[in-house]
């Protein structure tokens, strides 16, 4: 019996760039299309999403059709919301709105198997083969093939980047353009120069601490983003890709006129 490794680490140990793609729909049919356009890793969503740990099984398991990791935004609560989708397989978690050192430090111990932390041991679900594998290369898997990523995503958690940076045992930050957005009063805005300042000051920390940084938002300039620090980004999404798709067809077939009115309706 083997267990499954990274791709992403994978890619990453090889110099490559992984690629990721932000899922907002449960179907795991949708799982299978990135999975059939190449891309590293879906993000599924327990944040922001409608989904059940079962369905969340089944969109794992339709990426490891494809050899495509799958990083689960949690929901903030107990170490359960972070535990569950590793035991379902997931090859990360992404935690939202991590504030501070000693919340970072808390989130590894809970998710991290000794020595890095303290997280209990099952070993009866899919990430564990069902008992199949012996303890010791199950907690050693966990801790060398898991990814831990901290979203930074607010003024106050921009303050402490260095400290949340410097905190051993996870992989990377990434840099929520949205939220902070929004909480320094420019909603969307995501080019004003306090944000992009912002999110070099993560990029920027992340690299002196040695963290991957996840890149999500505009990809103008792919070289100097990676020279800022950038090693895994973000590509697009479904809700995204569909939504242009639907539009275009409605406007290749009525012209521009109705399909701009139905827009100005739904805004």
């Amino acid at each position: 019996m083997r267990l499954r490794p990274s791709r992403i680490l994978r890619e990453l140990r090889a110099g490559q760039r992984p690629t990721v793609m932000k899922m907002n729909l449960v179907d795991p049919r949708v799982v299978e299309l990135a999975g059939l356009a190449g891309v590293s890793a879906v993000w599924l969503c327990n944040e922001h999403v409608p989904n059940d740990w079962l369905n969340l099984e089944h969109m794992i398991r339709a990426a490891k059709l494809y050899d495509m990791d799958t990083i689960v935004r949690v929901s903030k609560g107990s170490y359960s919301d972070y535990l569950r989708p590793f035991e379902a397989d997931a090859t990360g978690i992404m935690v939202p709105h991590v504030a501070s050192a000693d919340e970072a430090r808390r989130i590894v111990e809970m998710t991290r198997f000794h020595p890095l932390g303290r997280r209990p041991i099952d070993g009866g679900n899919m990430d564990g083969l069902f008992c199949q594998v012996p303890y010791p290369e199950y907690i050693e898997h966990g801790n060398r093939e898991r990814l831990l990523i901290f979203q930074i995503e607010s003024p106050e958690a921009l303050a402490k980047v260095e400290e949340i940076a410097s905190v051993p045992g996870y992989d990377a930050l990434l840099f929520g353009p949205g939220d902070f957005s929004h909480l320094i009063g420019r909603v969307a805005q995501i080019h004003d120069p306090e944000v992009v300042a912002a999110r070099r000051r993560v990029m920027a920390a992340a690299k002196r601490h040695g963290k991957h940084f996840v890149m999500v938002g505009p990809l103008d300039n792919r070289e100097a983003l990676e020279a800022e620090g950038a090693t895994i980004f973000t590509i697009g999404a479904d809700v995204i890709g569909l939504g242009e798709y639907f539009k275009r067809c409605v406007t290749e077939f009525h012209g521009a006129g109705p399909a701009a009115e139905a827009e100005a309706v739904y805004r």
